[in-house]
């Protein structure tokens, strides 16, 4: 069985489908074994209601020392799902290849610092680009910058707005998690 930590900061709807897909068996042979935020937030009450561990770390300074300290050695996969901190890159570098983000467009476009929900639609429609989409990748010292994993785009029409993308972006990425998160453990 392949450990996997989630790192939440909002409401926890990726970790959710993350729970519901392990559930049904579209996530093989794993389980979320910690969920940690660095908020308070509806995410850490979703572990709760699984009987998750579950760990509140204060942003900060030392987040990712705190960090660290409490991820359990035999982790297989940490899962930033919905994570707003920004890691240091020790803490990158240390789970090299084992740290996956999903972020809500087609990435290397609109990645970066400050380039997180509703600011990524809001981007998209003044550049008036003709797709969007979510990209799942690994992450490395720099913001947004690692290799990605899977990418699934759609067409942005004319009537879309940073709402209705937003939408559009979250029902991919409730498709596109849980397969990422199998090519990575190496699932079938």
């Amino acid at each position: 069985m392949k450990n996997i930590v989630v790192l939440v900061s909002g409401s926890g709807t990726n970790l959710q489908r993350i729970i519901d897909t392990i559930d049904n068996g579209e996530i093989q042979n794993a389980k979320v074994s910690l969920v940690i935020a660095d908020r308070e937030c509806f995410g850490l009450e979703r572990a709760k209601n699984h009987n998750i561990e579950n760990v509140l770390i204060p942003r900060g300074k030392n987040f990712s020392s705190e960090l660290g300290k409490i991820i359990p050695e035999n982790t297989d996969l940490i899962v930033l799902a919905g994570f707003l901190s920004i890691l240091k890159p020790e803490f990158c570098e240390n789970w090299n290849g084992k740290i996956i983000n999903i972020h809500p467009a087609l990435l290397p476009k609109f990645g970066g610092k400050g380039m997180w929900g509703h600011h990524v639609h809001n981007a998209v429609i003044e550049a008036k680009e003709v797709e969007s989409g979510a990209t799942v990748h690994f992450v490395t010292p720099g913001i947004d910058e690692g290799e990605p994993i899977l990418q699934k785009s759609f067409e942005v029409t004319a009537d879309d707005t940073p709402e209705t993308l937003a939408q559009k972006v979250h029902q991919i990425e409730y498709e596109i998690f849980p397969i990422a998160i199998n090519k990575v453990l190496g699932n079938k």
